[in-house]
């Protein structure tokens, strides 16, 4: 059974920083696209980041750029991604998703294969 798993959301105030961490199991996900994906309260799902399998490529939602960055354990794929998430705005406030695809890095989430169950993260005014 393949599994990722989310961990690392919480409260903070504005400004604040908080870093995500997206665990997998059941399958070596060394050579996977892997991506962050947000859905705040009565909105749809959005791209927030995405990292080639060997972590050369990167690629950030505009709203993300120069606040967050994504990254990968290479030695330990299992480890699959993080997101660090700097200066947070009370607009960051969303579920955070980790997702998985083969081949390279995409915005479209309806070519990721695996999920998570989601963060949440919440950022105080």
């Amino acid at each position: 059974q393949v599994q990722l798993v989310e961990s690392g959301g919480g409260l903070v105030q504005a400004g604040g920083s908080l870093s995500l961490s997206c665990a997998a199991s059941g399958r070596a996900f060394g050579l996977y696209t892997m991506t962050w994906f947000r859905q705040a309260p009565g909105k749809e799902r959005e791209f927030v980041a995405a990292i080639s399998w060997s972590g050369s490529s990167t690629d950030y939602a505009d709203s993300a750029k120069g606040r967050f960055t994504i990254s990968r354990d290479r030695a330990n794929p299992k480890n699959a991604v993080y997101l660090q998430m700097n200066s947070l705005k009370p607009e960051d406030t969303a579920i955070y998703y980790c997702s998985a695809r083969a081949g390279g890095t995409s915005r479209d989430q309806s070519t990721y294969k695996y999920w998570g169950q989601g963060t949440q993260v919440t950022v105080s005014s």
